[in-house]
């Protein structure tokens, strides 16, 4: 999984909801739609990344936030 692009994707999604009066909202949109939108795949290359300072720096800060908010419900859960 290619990680820039995924960190484009990410920033663009919050971009949108940067702009969301209601930050808190705003962190909630951007993990609703990366849980609904992203395969697990790319959510777990994604939250990988967070583990390493140099991968999620250019993460926008809102998104970064939202990753390490919603962690737990980002993480795909394993196939039984």
């Amino acid at each position: 999984m290619n990680q820039h692009h995924l960190v484009d994707m990410a920033n663009s999604i919050g971009e949108f909801f940067q702009s969301m009066p209601d930050h808190n909202e705003a962190l909630a949109g951007i993990a609703d739609h990366i849980h609904k939108f992203w395969e697990p795949r790319m959510r777990r290359t994604i939250l990988a990344m967070l583990d390493d300072p140099a991968a999620s720096a250019p993460l926008l800060p809102i998104v970064k936030e939202a990753l390490v908010k919603a962690r737990g419900e980002l993480t795909p859960r394993e196939a039984a």
